[in-house]
């Protein structure tokens, strides 16, 4: 079961539709920001094994960048594109959701993220 499904899960069906949307989009930020560090450590073993191997990386030398660069890039935009989505719908929510959303959250994801 994926983060997003297990989210599905424990949301109260008392929530409305943006609550729900927003939630899920919190997780899934959560697990791209978790993507990012996996990303990014495994870019530090692998430039380590190449430097110890004394070896290039291909890509990098005919496009200045790596595949891991090129997905730790990607993944930063998609962060960047759902903490922009986020912040969106939380100034969308009525005050009293915003307070059942954190509840939510918390409950949900095993933390709190400010929305507003």
């Amino acid at each position: 079961m994926t983060l997003v499904e297990s989210a599905r899960t424990t949301i109260p069906m008392a929530i409305t539709e943006r609550q729900k949307i927003l939630l899920e989009s919190t997780v899934a930020r959560d697990t791209a920001e978790t993507l990012l560090q996996r990303l990014l450590g495994a870019k530090a073993e692998s430039e380590k094994r190449l430097s110890e191997l004394r070896q290039v990386d291909a890509l990098k030398k005919v496009t200045g960048r790596s595949a891991m660069d090129n997905a730790i890039i990607s993944t930063q935009r998609m962060i960047e594109t759902l903490n922009r989505s986020i912040a969106q719908l939380g100034r969308e929510l009525p005050e009293e959701d915003v307070a059942l959303f954190a509840e939510t959250a918390a409950a949900g994801a095993g933390h709190s993220n400010s929305v507003r």
